[in-house]
């Protein structure tokens, strides 16, 4: 592999960029300087992420839940991404512990879910009833419609 040779007529920005695979920010560091201008993951695990039919299945029970609880007329009209993790998962009656570790394996494959249905402009993520930036959301969030 050929020598990289740097830029001096034209210095590399250090903006924030967003992961390809799950719509997070992440920031320059000097570890990554060299390859700043490839970098399209934040880390080995994003690069290595392909979508799958757990992403499908998750974005279809997102959405699906959705329309249950608009059609229901229910107050809150929310959902938790857990809900959807353990549609995906299987019987959510089911209270076994091998069952929890099903579905609280697919809880960051739901928040990203997620992140990608805010991306296609379907739908909302909230905390406290107020919409927040997917991207920097930490704690409890809730999912509604647009």
């Amino acid at each position: 592999m050929p020598d990289r040779k740097p830029k001096p007529d034209r210095p590399t920005p250090r903006k924030e960029k967003l992961c390809k695979a799950c719509k997070r920010p992440f920031h320059w560091t000097q570890q990554n300087a060299r390859d700043w201008d490839i970098l399209k993951f934040c880390s080995e695990a994003c690069s290595g992420h392909h979508a799958g039919e757990k992403d499908v299945a998750l974005e279809a029970a997102i959405l699906q839940l959705l329309a249950e609880r608009q059609a229901d007329g229910d107050r809150t009209r929310t959902i938790c991404p857990s809900e959807a993790a353990k549609l995906v998962a299987g019987d959510p009656r089911n209270k076994s512990h091998a069952d929890r570790r099903d579905w609280e394996a697919l809880m960051e494959p739901a928040r990203a879910a997620a992140r990608r249905l805010v991306a296609k402009g379907q739908i909302v993520i909230t905390q406290h009833s107020r919409p927040v930036d997917p991207a920097t959301a930490k704690g409890p969030i809730r999912l509604r419609l647009c």
